[in-house]
């Protein structure tokens, strides 16, 4: 037995398959105590450009070199520098490890307003084994010279103080010029270990 949505078979004999969007697979980059790890259009096989409205980065197993730093994310706008002007909002949830401080809310501290310092995607890692962080973040056109970039992200991370947190962050480049560039930094020392995937979105 079949399942047909529009002409297109969906299901067939157990089988199942849903189009939302092909996803291809551009560029991985490696950590290995790296300052940085930084996709640029039209270097080393990246393509960030009008090919796709929408990028996805996927972060895993982002180890910090130095205890208690925060992992960012930087915009170029087709300068030199990774200085986009940002602005965003987020929130958070938390747990420590013994069940004793559990929270969720709005942290206006960990906003950026017109920042050009970039945005902060996890706070805190540590540099146990444990304490790391993974996740992902959208950026929705980033080619357009009419409009502002968004961006969204999540972020689970293991802090240095034994909490588990989630950060849920939106915001915007606050350029009309296109993003051409992205780099993912600690916010002082080095990447230690992980990888990051960039993959391009076709939303039809």
């Amino acid at each position: 037995m079949a399942i047909i949505s529009n002409a297109v078979t969906i299901a067939d004999a157990g089988s199942f398959s849903v189009d939302l969007g092909a996803m291809t697979l551009i560029k991985t980059l490696t950590a290995s105590s790296s300052a940085n790890l930084t996709f640029v259009d039209g270097a080393s096989s990246v393509v960030l450009d009008d090919t796709f409205p929408i990028y996805k980065f996927v972060c895993t197993n982002i180890h910090a070199a130095t205890d208690n730093k925060d992992l960012l994310v930087k915009f170029r706008d087709g300068g030199s520098n990774y200085d986009a002007t940002c602005t965003t909002s987020m929130f958070s949830s938390r747990n420590d490890e013994a069940d004793s401080d559990a929270a969720i809310g709005y942290e206006a501290s960990q906003d950026e307003a017109q920042s050009t310092g970039g945005v902060k995607l996890s706070v805190g890692l540590g540099t146990g084994n444990d304490e790391s962080t993974s996740g992902e973040l959208l950026l929705f056109n980033p080619s357009s010279t009419t409009f502002v970039t968004h961006f969204i992200s999540i972020f689970p991370v293991i802090h240095h103080a034994e909490y588990s947190y989630n950060w849920y962050k939106g915001g915007y480049a606050n350029v009309t010029a296109a993003i051409d560039a992205v780099q993912f930094v600690m916010s002082s020392g080095n990447i230690d270990t992980g990888t990051i995937k960039l993959y391009g979105i076709k939303d039809s």
